[in-house]
């Protein structure tokens, strides 16, 4: 099946360098909106939707696949492949972040750099690491979508997006994740919220833009500073925007700190 179909794979964009953009949980390839405009004068842009996510064909949903992080990372790689790219810079939010740590992993020469917008190895505190939550607080969170996916969804949304003072921000993530099928979305928050990818943090020799937002119920951001700790070709930058979407609500100053990491 084409990648065109299952992915809703979009290419535009004028440049030679390419940039492959990769959504979070909830979330569309249409939230990248805010900053894309500002890279199509000089990249080629490749956005995509995870399968089960926006325009992408359900169809293509397998939940042995997708049961763990693997499955997207897969996809990630044959899109690359499929348009034959190389010397990609890769532009993962929340756990797509994650994702193309794994990918870069596996294929070592396919990434030129990596940007990792609100990223989070792992969500859950173990003694010394602050991941942002317990594991109780993640089985009751993760309980919650179970018995309620659109009431979680409407509490939820508002808090991970922050910025009550542009409620439409807010709203829109309210509507991408109530869109969303509730199974497909249970699994994907599991995968989320339960991967731990701190063991791979050391092993990422491609160079890193670590963006962290300074308030992030989420990812806060000692999160950022153990990645950066862990990642010896990494560079963080603690944004003065809050919430977990900083390309929905600060593009510029995330748009900004993007491009002075490519220039540098």
């Amino acid at each position: 099946m084409s990648i065109f179909k299952t992915n809703n794979v979009n290419i535009r964009g004028k440049g030679t360098s390419t940039m492959m953009f990769a959504h979070g949980f909830g979330c569309d390839q249409n939230m990248w909106r805010f900053i894309t405009k500002a890279f199509e004068e000089t990249h080629q842009l490749i956005l995509f939707d995870h399968v089960g996510a926006g325009q992408s064909d359900l169809n293509a949903y397998d939940p042995v696949k997708y049961q763990d992080i693997n499955g997207y990372v897969e996809d990630i790689i044959n899109i690359a492949n499929t348009l034959e790219l190389k010397e990609v810079i890769f532009v993962g939010h929340s756990v797509s972040a994650m994702m193309g740590i794994m990918a870069a992993e596996k294929e070592p020469t396919l990434f030129k750099s990596l940007i990792l917008v609100s990223p989070s190895p792992s969500y859950i505190n173990d003694r010394d690491y602050i991941g942002g939550f317990s594991r109780m607080e993640i089985e009751e969170l993760l309980q919650s979508l179970d018995e309620n996916h659109l009431g979680w969804s409407m509490t939820m949304a508002p808090l991970i997006m922050a910025n009550s003072d542009r409620a439409e921000l807010g709203e829109e993530l309210t509507n991408s994740f109530c869109s969303t099928d509730p199974t497909i979305a249970r699994q994907f928050a599991r995968v989320t919220f339960l991967t731990d990818s701190r063991a791979l943090l050391p092993q990422c020799k491609t160079p890193s833009l670590i963006l962290q937002c300074s308030d992030d119920i989420i990812a806060p951001v000692e999160v950022g500073q153990y990645m950066h700790e862990q990642m010896d070709n990494s560079h963080l930058v603690i944004l003065e925007a809050t919430g977990h979407c900083p390309h929905m609500s600060a593009p510029k100053e995330t748009t900004a700190a993007i491009l002075n990491f490519l220039n540098n």
